[in-house]
């Protein structure tokens, strides 16, 4: 076994490619073992390991640079990073992230969890390195989707401007989360499978090996010199317009193949881009067949690649269910994603009105904007987004929808604090950055129930408004009765010692500290805040026991926040106690931990409720 016996990346250099192959194979066994116990993102980590391989083979790192755009796709390279021993803690709570951190491993040189920002940071790590008169090589990985997002091109637009050296790779897999979508996949497409390239190196290959003698030496020199060819059958033109010199495409489940390539082009003195064709799951026939489900999954078995059934009902999906039953009366309404049709749980909307679902690419600032202009032109779009990728799209909403009073519906999924995938994912933000918009309302449904009531609403009125959710509802969650009245707050239990404020999943843990208080003799009142971007000024008069407001936001722009400015601005000073995730970065980990590190589990709460009320 090569792989638990690799301290250091450069022990691969000392390696033959038969050794590396079989390397490879333990790497993959490795991952898929991990990932089925843990959950985790698996196609992609797959499809990577040869490249991985091949890179760490022919760089120096840490010396070196290695930046991967979408950083899920590192686990191979934590791996060959003296991270072996701990990797069967992957995502647990303590354990190591499933995406690089700097704070983690020298070898990991950029925090990324979201895409399209890689090469922005290659570049700027290469212009460092030639202002500061060093000699290390960086390199990117950016995958064919991340290439959909406009950062991405920025950044490929200012390379030509000095010429620094720099290795852009080119993850090719015809995919990102969801099937990649527009004219640069068409592009990328024709680079792969262009039929007169194709037909001149199969004929001439076959040609020049029936030539007695010296057919095989034929043959390897057309090799070498079939890059130099290749222009006039295939458009490569693209980036060498943004003046990157363009090598490809190239087996990139090959570490042979691949290790000669970025020999190549490495010592190279302008900035190349290698274009490298993966195949998404490789190796494991259940992930290959079916890359989308496997990209981020829970655990599942290996044997039969069934993945662990989940009982708890999805938002993204029932908000896509009301959609489609409203959609067949209304043929106003449209969905617009960002390259998470599935992620987003619209698939069947895809399916059923194909026309009326737009699918962007993993750019959230042109989905943003897309749906202004929708629904300025007399549609009533919803826009289904993460909660912390739309922040991308923060300017966006400023200016192209709340200016101008476009009538958009932005669907936040995943709302609050997420789990395993950590800092770069938690939706902890929007409640802040989007209730300070004006005129833009943010609403949080406690179930599926209000959630249908609220996009009924929606229908209803001629604004913007975002709805924020999380991944599932929660099973405590979903027999409240719900009534839902803009801006007003409602009580789903009634209590007399205290009162808790909260909204979303949250009252979920809210409810069981109401359960542990019942049971010392605490009488604790409940109130749905479903209204996040104001206070309900008549419920918050009605109330004069000691406050409590629990939720899963950062503490700047949190609604406890706006509750305690307004009673500051009312000069009332009552009891108020905020429970909320605070102003750090949460980790990554299990729910229940994080839930836990910041005061927001029914046990914290339910003793944060006692310890206000015994200190009257």
């Amino acid at each position: 076994m090569y792989l638990e016996k690799i301290q250091s990346p450069a022990q691969l250099k000392q390696m033959s490619f038969e050794q590396t192959d079989i390397l490879c194979k333990e790497i993959r066994d490795k991952i898929i073992d991990v990932v089925s116990k843990n959950g985790g993102h698996l196609s992609s980590n797959l499809g990577i390991v040869e490249l991985t391989v091949a890179l760490h083979r022919v760089l120096n790192c840490p010396e070196d640079k290695i930046i991967f755009d979408v950083g899920h796709q590192c686990y191979a390279h934590k791996l060959l990073t003296n991270r072996y021993e701990k990797f069967d803690t992957l995502r647990k709570t303590g354990g190591i992230c499933g995406f690089p951190r700097v704070e983690e491993s020298e070898y990991d040189c950029f925090n990324s969890g979201h895409a399209s920002n890689g090469i922005s940071a290659a570049l700027g790590m290469a212009r460092a390195r030639d202002l500061l008169g060093e000699k290390k090589k960086i390199a990117v990985i950016i995958r064919d989707g991340a290439l959909t997002g406009g950062m991405a091109y920025e950044a490929l637009n200012d390379i030509g401007s000095n010429g620094s050296q720099l290795m852009i790779i080119l993850n090719d897999n015809g995919m990102s989360i969801s099937k990649n979508v527009g004219a640069l996949n068409d592009y990328l497409t024709h680079l792969r499978t262009s039929k007169g390239w194709k037909n001149l190196k199969k004929r001439t290959s076959s040609f020049m090996l029936k030539i007695p003698f010296c057919g095989k030496a034929l043959h390897d020199f057309f090799q070498k010199i079939k890059n130099m060819v290749r222009g006039l059958f295939i458009r490569d033109r693209f980036f060498s317009s943004m003046g990157l010199h363009y090598f490809g495409p190239v087996d990139g489940n090959n570490v042979k193949a691949l290790t000669k390539s970025i020999e190549r082009i490495k010592d190279y003195d302008q900035p190349c881009i290698l274009h490298v064709c993966t195949e998404k799951g490789s190796g494991y026939h259940p992930a290959e067949d079916r890359p989308d489900l496997y990209h981020g999954t829970p655990p599942f078995c290996v044997e039969t690649g069934s993945i662990d059934a989940d009982d708890n009902y999805d938002f993204g999906k029932s908000a896509c269910d009301i959609l489609m039953e409203y959609a067949s009366e209304d043929n106003r309404i449209c969905v617009v994603t960002a390259a998470m049709t599935g992620g987003t749980g619209m698939k069947d909307f895809a399916e059923k009105y194909p026309g009326r679902l737009f699918d962007v690419g993993i750019a959230e600032e042109h989905a943003v904007t897309l749906s202004a202009g929708l629904a300025l032109g007399g549609m009533r779009p919803f826009t289904a987004i993460y909660d912390s990728f739309l922040q991308r799209g923060f300017d966006q909403i400023i200016e192209d929808i709340s200016m101008q009073k476009a009538p958009v519906c932005l669907l936040c999924d995943r709302a609050g604090i997420g789990s395993h995938d950590g800092s770069s994912h938690h939706g902890l933000f929007g409640t802040g950055f989007l209730s300070c918009v004006p005129g833009l309302t943010v609403l949080a449904p406690v179930n599926l129930k209000e959630l249908k009531q609220q996009i009924k609403w929606v229908l209803s009125q001629n604004m913007p408004v975002a709805i924020r959710y999380p991944k599932a509802e929660k099973k405590r969650l979903s027999d409240v009765d719900v009534c839902f009245v803009p801006g007003k707050w409602s009580i789903i239990r009634e209590g007399n010692d205290a009162a808790v404020i909260s909204y979303s999943s949250t009252l979920s843990q809210v409810l069981a500290a109401a359960d542990i208080c019942a049971g010392k003799g605490i009488s604790v009142k409940v109130i749905n805040a479903s209204t996040i971007c104001m206070v309900d000024e008549k419920c918050l008069s009605e109330v004069n026991i000691p406050f409590i407001i629990a939720e899963e936001s950062v503490y700047s722009g949190s609604l406890g926040e706006k509750i305690a400015a307004y009673f500051a601005g009312k000069h009332i000073t009552p009891r108020l106690s905020l429970l909320n995730a605070g102003e750090e970065f949460l980790p990554h980990g299990s729910h229940k931990d994080l839930l836990r590190m910041v005061h927001l589990d029914a046990e914290s709460i339910a003793d944060r409720i006692i310890k206000e009320i015994t200190t009257l």
